[in-house]
């Protein structure tokens, strides 16, 4: 979770608040518009997942998940030109007060911080300034060319936010997520949210997973694996990284892609059950 923006996000996301709703942004060249819904992913998608740091693009992978603001144009277009799926990462769901977008959101509409990250703080998901946050953030995806999303921090009912959500409340956020993003072509991954996830599973194209190994929680996938979509794990645990061959079984057992990595996404090391 960077504090860096770069200048092309900056021009991006200028103009995607005055855009209209296209689903498609033209190459000038010519070339094939780039967000499509159609991009091939399927249950044994490869991925690599990097939000820190200069961004390594040698690994032999389907899909990379990179930040959409830290990100930018010309970063999309070579990882394109190297085949790759690219999904933009960013927080629908938290407050993050060095975006360049933080002043949209109302006042009323924060709550408490998150756990371990003092810096953000919970949305109130039923907010109208919330969804608006939202929906500019998938038009500067569709805007820098990004197949698709990774909406984070989906599952703020389950957590202390300062709000009253329900569990029906979050469904309606997340459904207008996917709903949204879908409506502009893109991709869209469901971040956690696990007792949401036989509701959601059908409505979402792929899932982005931390730690269920580390607490249990892998076998709730079925329902997207069984759908054929992928579920890109991520694991932090240091015994982990010095014995990986267990989970790693057991992820391919359950049709996961698993990888283990540092907390900070910084691609200062990186196991990968698929090698």
């Amino acid at each position: 979770m960077r504090k860096l923006l770069t200048a092309a996000i900056s021009l991006a996301f200028l103009g995607a608040c005055s855009t209209s709703e296209d689903t498609t942004v033209d190459d000038p060249q010519g070339s094939a518009p780039v967000a499509d819904r159609q991009t091939p992913l399927s249950v044994s998608s490869t991925w690599q997942w990097q939000l820190q740091g200069a961004l390594d693009r040698s690994y032999e992978v389907d899909v990379y998940d990179i930040d959409l603001f830290d990100s930018g144009q010309s970063t999309i277009e070579a990882l394109h030109a190297d085949d790759r799926i690219v999904i933009c990462y960013f927080s629908a769901g938290s407050f993050e007060d060095w975006r360049q977008d933080a002043t949209d959101v109302a006042s009323d509409a924060m709550g408490h911080p998150l756990d371990g990250f003092p810096d953000e703080r919970w949305l109130d998901v039923r907010h109208s300034t919330v969804r608006t946050m939202v929906e500019r953030r998938l038009d500067v995806a569709v805007e820098i060319g990004c197949d698709g999303v990774e909406p984070d921090n989906m599952d703020g009912y389950t957590n202390s936010t300062g709000f009253d959500l329900s569990g029906d409340d979050q469904l309606d956020f997340n459904r207008f997520v996917a709903v949204a993003a879908h409506d502009r072509g893109l991709l869209v991954g469901l971040k956690n949210d696990l007792d949401q996830i036989p509701e959601l599973a059908s409505e979402y194209d792929f899932a982005v997973n931390e730690q269920c190994h580390e607490f249990d929680e892998c076998e709730v996938y079925e329902p997207f694996t069984v759908q054929g979509k992928p579920v890109f794990n991520a694991e932090y645990d240091q015994q982990y990284t010095e014995h990986p061959d267990e989970i790693c079984e057991r992820s391919l057992e359950l049709g996961l892609r698993t990888l283990i990595l540092p907390l900070d996404l910084d691609n200062s090391f990186r196991i990968s059950c698929d090698d």
